[in-house]
C-alpha cells in the first residue's frame, strides 16, 4: 500500500513539474519571439534586449533538457544507463542553467550600472562603455560556463564509475575517500557558481538603493523631481523583486547540494519543482518591469493584434 502510495505521489510531482516546466517555456518563448521580431525591425537590439533575448534562449534550453531528463528517467530510465546519453543530457542542463544563472546576474548589474549615479571615475568608465562591454561580457560568461559544466559532469561521471569499479573489488576505504573527493570537487564548483551570480545581484540592489537614497535626498534639498527619480525607482522595484527570488533560489540551490548524496525524498522533489518555477517566474517578473513586453504580453493574452516592436 505504501509503495502504491509512493509510486502516485511521485507521478502527481512529475506532472506539476512538467506543467512548470511547459509554462516556464511558453513564457520565455514569448520572450525570445518579441526581441526577434524587434530585431528583425529595428535591424539591431540595444544591450538590454541583447540579454533579455541570451536569457530567454538559456531558459527555454534549460527547461527542455530538464523536462527531457525528468521524461527518461520516469518513463525509459534504462535510457539513462548509458553513459554518453547520461552525460550529454547533464552536461547541457547543467550549462544552461549556469548559462541561465549569470545571464540574469548580468541583467541586474546592468541595471546598476545604467542607472545609478556615482562621481567614481571606474564606475562612470563603466558605464560609457558598458554597451560596448556587454557583447564580450556575454560571450565570456558562456564560455566559463561551458567550461565549468564539462569539468563539473566529468567529475560526477568519474566519480560514479569509480565508485562501481571500487566497490566490485570491495576496497570500500578507498571508495570514500574518492567520494568525498570528488563530491567536495563538484560542490566547490557549483557553489562558486552560485555564489557568484547571487553576490552580483546583491551588490547591484545595494549600489542602487545607495544611488537611490543620495539622488532623492539631493532632489529634496533642491526641490525638484525629475526623470531620474523614476528610473531608479523602476529598476529599483525589478532588482529588489530578482534578489527576493534570486535569495530563495539560492537558498535551493545550497539544499540541493546538501540532498544530493540522499535518495530521492520529498525535500528533494519540492526544490526541485522551485528551481523548475524560477525561470518563468522571473521572466514573467522581467516581462512585467518593461512597460512595451508588458504590454504586448496583455494584448496578446486578451486576443488583440499587438505591435511586437520595441523602441
Amino acid at each position: 500500500m505504501k509503495g502504491a502510495w509512493r509510486e502516485c505521489d511521485q507521478v502527481f510531482h512529475f506532472f506539476l513539474i512538467i506543467l512548470e516546466v511547459f509554462v516556464g517555456m511558453w513564457i520565455n518563448a514569448f520572450l525570445v519571439c518579441v526581441l526577434c521580431i524587434a530585431w528583425v525591425q529595428k535591424k539591431t537590439l540595444n544591450s538590454n534586449e541583447k540579454i533579455l533575448l541570451l536569457l530567454g534562449c538559456s531558459r527555454i534550453w534549460y527547461l527542455c533538457f530538464t523536462w527531457i531528463y525528468r521524461f527518461l528517467s520516469m518513463i525509459y530510465p534504462h535510457i539513462l544507463h548509458v553513459q554518453t546519453i547520461r552525460q550529454l543530457i547533464r552536461s547541457l542542463a547543467t550549462f544552461f542553467n549556469y548559462s541561465n544563472l549569470w545571464v540574469s546576474a548580468c541583467l541586474c548589474g546592468f541595471y546598476c550600472i545604467k542607472i545609478a549615479n556615482f562621481r567614481s571615475s571606474f564606475f562612470i568608465y563603466l558605464k560609457v562603455n558598458v554597451d560596448r562591454m556587454v557583447p564580450w561580457l556575454l560571450l565570456g560568461s558562456e564560455i566559463v560556463a561551458l567550461a565549468i559544466s564539462i569539468f563539473i559532469s566529468d567529475l560526477s561521471e568519474t566519480h560514479q564509475r569509480n565508485n562501481i569499479t571500487s566497490t566490485s573489488q570491495g576496497n570500500f576505504w578507498e571508495v570514500t575517500i574518492r567520494k568525498d573527493k570528488h563530491l567536495f570537487s563538484t560542490f566547490l564548483l557549483s557553489g562558486f557558481v552560485f555564489a557568484a551570480s547571487f553576490l552580483v545581484v546583491i551588490f547591484s540592489a545595494v549600489f542602487l538603493l545607495f544611488s537611490l537614497w543620495r539622488h532623492k535626498r539631493t532632489m529634496q534639498t533642491t526641490s525638484m523631481k525629475d526623470l531620474s527619480m523614476d528610473a531608479h525607482i523602476r529598476a529599483m522595484k525589478s532588482v529588489l523583486s530578482f534578489l527576493v527570488m534570486y535569495s530563495i533560489n539560492f537558498v535551493c540551490l545550497v539544499l540541493t547540494i546538501i540532498y544530493a548524496t540522499k535518495k530521492e525524498n520529498i525535500m528533494k522533489l519540492l526544490l526541485y519543482m522551485y528551481l523548475c518555477a524560477f525561470p518563468g517566474v522571473h521572466s514573467l517578473t522581467v516581462i512585467f518591469s518593461n512597460p512595451k513586453l508588458e504590454k504586448a504580453l496583455l494584448k496578446m493574452l486578451s486576443g488583440q493584434k499587438c505591435e511586437f516592436l520595441i523602441k
